[in-house]
């Protein structure tokens, strides 16, 4: 069978309970993934000869499929050659089953280029114009997305699925490379990773406090870093200013962030896809939340405390500014859920 998840990485995240639990039921099937280029690390190590094991713990095969880039060339040699390239790949696995969980038109379309016996998907896609490629379609009824997925798999599948535990793959040069780096910066009591960022501005948090929080959190002798895409990258470089320099940028990729992730005793993050791979690697996370609802999107399968004040509107327009209710949470309250799960937290 086949899986049509391509994005973004807390999404990636959250249809992998479904699969794992798949998995966990029929580990004699062969499955396939389509995702996104830069998500590969969660489904594969850059050290990975194929096959499952510890570099690939989840499915058989990835399959990439840079949409991104097709997006803004998409009539371009390249493009069209890409696209042929992975329909020629897909439909030469002859697959019985593939499930779209995305829900948008690009993903229904990779489906049904596939070829496979049956295209499944929701009965009330993210674009509702993808159901016009789907056989068959699912209502789900869970509150969550991880959940959701399940619903969707499982029927699919014709069996009850519940979410199980996630294996992310082990890079072992991402892992001694985000080893050394962390030695060489000695000692703490214990490590904290601020993910400042969002997918977009309603849910971002503002830098400044971010930065007061990490401040607090150094003055308790915790070693707090910032996520970030380059030592270069804007946001994390103005946390660390907030912070009066107490704070350190951790630039990395997917592959050492996840093996960072690994490593921390916390994470504080908005809705956005570090707080998600916190979550899946059983990692306790303090989420601020303000437009979307955490009782869908938030962090699963972990010890949590989530900060929502009830009066937000549920919104996923890609507004600038972040959101009133998001606004409303102190930064005294973020210091003190954070110092609570510290207590206790373990790497």
């Amino acid at each position: 069978m086949l899986i049509v998840r391509i994005g973004a990485m807390g999404d990636v995240l959250h249809a992998m309970p479904a699969v794992a639990a798949l998995r966990a039921a029929h580990p004699e099937w062969f499955i396939g993934w389509v995702v996104e280029p830069r998500w590969l690390p969660l489904l594969q190590a850059e050290s990975s000869q194929g096959g499952r094991g510890a570099a690939m713990p989840l499915v058989d095969r990835v399959y990439l499929a840079a949409t991104r880039e097709w997006k803004k060339r998409p009539f371009s040699r390249a493009t069209l050659g890409d696209i042929a390239s992975l329909r020629r790949e897909l439909r030469s696995e002859c697959f019985d089953l593939c499930v779209d969980m995305q829900g948008s038109i690009r993903s229904a379309v990779i489906g049904r280029m596939a070829g496979a016996k049956r295209l499944v998907g929701l009965d009330d896609p993210r674009e509702a114009q993808a159901g016009w490629l789907y056989g068959t379609k699912v209502k789900t009824h869970a509150a969550h997305v991880v959940e959701q997925g399940c619903e969707l798999l499982g029927a699919a599948v014709g069996e009850a699925l519940h979410p199980a535990r996630v294996e992310l793959p082990v890079d072992e040069i991402c892992e001694e490379r985000c080893a050394a780096r962390l030695a060489a910066m000695g000692d703490s009591a214990g490590l904290v990773l601020i993910a400042p960022g969002a997918g977009w501005g309603a849910k971002q948090w503002p830098a400044e406090r971010y930065g007061a929080v990490a401040a607090a959190l150094t003055g308790a002798g915790y070693r707090v870093l910032v996520n970030a895409y380059s030592a270069e990258d804007r946001l994390a470089n103005e946390v660390v200013r907030a912070s009066g320099g107490r704070a350190t940028v951790f630039p990395c990729d997917m592959g050492e962030l996840v093996a960072l992730t690994r490593r921390v005793n916390l994470v504080i993050a908005g809705d956005t896809g570090p707080l998600h791979l916190a979550a899946a690697l059983e990692r306790p996370v303090v989420a601020l939340f303000g437009p979307t609802d955490p009782a869908r999107n938030g962090p699963y399968g972990t010890v949590s405390r989530v900060l929502r004040h009830g009066g937000e509107r549920r919104d996923h327009r890609r507004l600038a500014e972040p959101e009133a209710g998001l606004l409303a949470i102190t930064v005294d309250e973020v210091a003190g859920a954070a110092l609570e799960l510290l207590k206790t937290s373990r790497p």
